[in-house]
């Protein structure tokens, strides 16, 4: 097998996608939720330390986050602990969202 037959068979396979792109967006996407995370949890802090009330969106933002990408692990693999886990993160982000809605109603500070 020459180099053009390689190539040929390697898209076929992959049909037609960019193996390295797909990981390129995969690594960007993986450190954009860590960034994302980061920076909700840092608000969440100062506007804590600033005016003196939590931020309950902020949170279920990132348990939010967490439960989309425990759901997507586990429907790709079909684990049961990767349901396990996003279960967790899915109940988790629905007490933040009440929080969050009592919140905004004023029924919390």
């Amino acid at each position: 097998m020459n180099k053009e037959d390689i190539l040929k068979k390697a898209q076929k396979e992959n049909k037609g996608k960019d193996v390295a792109d797909l990981e390129a967006q995969q690594k960007g996407a993986y450190r954009a939720y860590f960034v994302g995370i980061i920076l909700i949890i840092l608000v969440c802090f100062v506007e804590g330390f600033v005016l003196h009330r939590s931020n309950y969106g902020g949170t279920m933002a990132v348990f939010a986050m967490g439960f989309t990408a425990f759901l997507i692990k586990y429907l790709t693999l079909r684990k049961k602990h990767e349901l396990f886990v996003a279960l967790i993160y899915g109940v988790l982000t629905l007490l933040w969202l009440i929080l969050w809605i009592l919140q905004l109603c004023g029924v919390i500070a």
